[in-house]
This record gives structure tokens, C-alpha cells and sequence, in this order.
């Protein structure tokens, strides 16, 4: 069974602009896959409407068995709970502590008064502190973010986002900021959250190289189209270099 489907989703803004044509995937619990593409092909759009964060003029997206294209408020809230996200940048509180940062990720478990104002749930400690564990930073728990190298902001980060408790992961960009050694690492993590741990990822790279070592399958998109999709041995390497050529052109 597919954890994420995404079946026709297109995206066409007001001003008529094409950002996403019939785009169709799935991905299974264990397996993670990745896109690659051209600024501008479309891949951010595809996650976000993947994350329910932007709605598509046709098609739809199903997480974990429910469809969310048409969800909004509370329903859509709680769909999301499925699914993990991971930006770019960390963006951590840098003052407060490493487990604070991550037991914010709880929150969506906790409706309350002293959750809406922002109160950390301390009964999510040993959660959080187990979601430390698996990123491989349990003994940084009570040291400053700000203090953390990129690396390590990241997989804190992580760490945050399981501790959702999701079933699903979405990375946009996550390495982008990454120096190679710590991109690596990152990328082990991920191909680990998906072998041991189950969960579906789906993760926006503009680093082939990566894609091709860490990667069950790759999509290429190129200007809001799906161009190609496989196992990173059954695809030729011009296949992924027209990707960016096209966008050069």
C-alpha cells in the first residue's frame, strides 16, 4: 500500500503560468525517492501540494489512505500529522535548548490552553528524546541550537520532525546548505528513517550524485513535467543532465 499518491496533480496560477502538468507518483512505506530538477521545474510545487500546503487546480493527493486535496481547517491539520516536513534550513529557536526544539514537533497532539501558548508538552520528553537517538545526537539534548554546526542543525531538525510521529517524510532541500561530508550524513540518515524505520520519503535534491547512491527511485522534472522515473541504475546519466541543460537552453 502507498503511504503518498499523487495521481494527475496540476498547478496553473492565475496569471496562466504552468507550474505542474499531470504529475503522478507513489511511494511505499520503506522506500525513498527523489526529485530532481531544474530551478523552476516544479519540484517545490509538487511538495507542497504533496504537504497540503497548496491546493491543485486538478488532480489529487492522498496520504496514508485519505485523500487531502479538498481538506482545509482542523481536517486538514490533522491529515498533516502524517507527514513529517524538513526544510532547507533548520530554522530552530537558536536560544533554546536541543530537546525544546525538538518537542515543538509534538504539539500538534496537544490542543490545550498551555499548547496554544506555547508550553512544551513534558510528557513527549522520552519521545523526543528517543527521536534524538535515532538522528545520533541524544547527548547534545540539553546544549543550545545555536550552538550546533549545519550538520547538526539538521538532524535536530529531523529529529523534530519525527517526532510527529509521522509516517511519512518530505525534505526540500534538505543538503542544500550542506557541506559534502555533512550532506552524507544526512542522506545515510534518511535512507536509514526509511529502511528501519518504515516511513516513506520523498526528498527534493539538486545533487545527482547524492540521488543516485541514496535513492529507491528517481523522477526527473523538467519544466512542471514528469520527463522520466526509475531505479538510479536504469537511468542514463543524460537523461539527468538534460534536466539542467534544458533550463540553461
Amino acid at each position: 500500500m502507498s503511504l503518498i499518491e499523487a495521481a494527475g496533480v496540476t498547478v496553473r496560477y492565475p496569471s496562466g503560468c504552468l507550474a505542474l502538468a499531470d504529475a503522478s507518483l507513489s511511494i511505499a512505506p520503506g522506500e525513498l525517492v527523489v526529485v530532481l530538477g531544474a530551478n523552476g521545474s516544479g519540484k517545490s510545487t509538487l511538495l507542497r501540494c504533496i504537504a497540503g500546503m497548496l491546493r491543485p487546480s486538478s488532480g489529487h493527493v492522498q496520504v496514508a489512505g485519505q485523500k487531502i486535496t479538498n481538506l482545509s481547517g482542523r481536517g486538514l491539520a490533522e491529515a498533516r500529522m502524517a507527514l513529517g516536513m524538513v526544510f532547507q534550513q533548520p530554522h530552530l529557536i537558536r536560544r533554546r535548548s536541543v530537546l525544546s526544539n525538538v518537542l515543538t514537533g509534538t504539539l500538534g497532539r496537544h490542543r490545550g490552553l498551555l499548547a496554544s501558548l506555547g508550553r512544551l508538552p513534558r510528557c513527549e520528553v522520552p519521545l523526543a528524546l528517543d527521536c534524538l537517538d535515532q538522528v545520533g545526537l541524544r547527548t547534545f539534548s540539553s546544549q543550545r541550537a545555536g550552538t550546533l554546526s549545519g550538520g547538526q542543525a539538521q538532524r535536530v531538525s529531523i529529529a523534530r520532525a519525527l517526532s510527529q510521529q509521522p509516517k511519512a517524510l518530505l525534505a526540500d532541500e534538505p543538503v542544500a546548505s550542506l557541506d559534502p561530508e555533512a550532506a552524507e550524513e544526512v542522506m545515510r540518515l534518511l535512507r536509514r528513517l526509511s529502511e528501519k524505520g518504515g516511513l516513506a520519503v520523498l526528498c527534493v535534491l539538486h545533487q545527482p550524485d547524492l540521488a543516485r547512491r541514496y535513492a529507491d527511485r528517481i523522477l526527473g522534472l523538467n519544466r512542471g513535467r514528469m520527463v522520466f522515473e526509475g531505479q538510479p541504475a536504469r537511468i542514463d546519466r543524460q537523461e539527468i543532465a538534460s534536466l539542467y541543460e534544458a533550463a540553461a537552453a
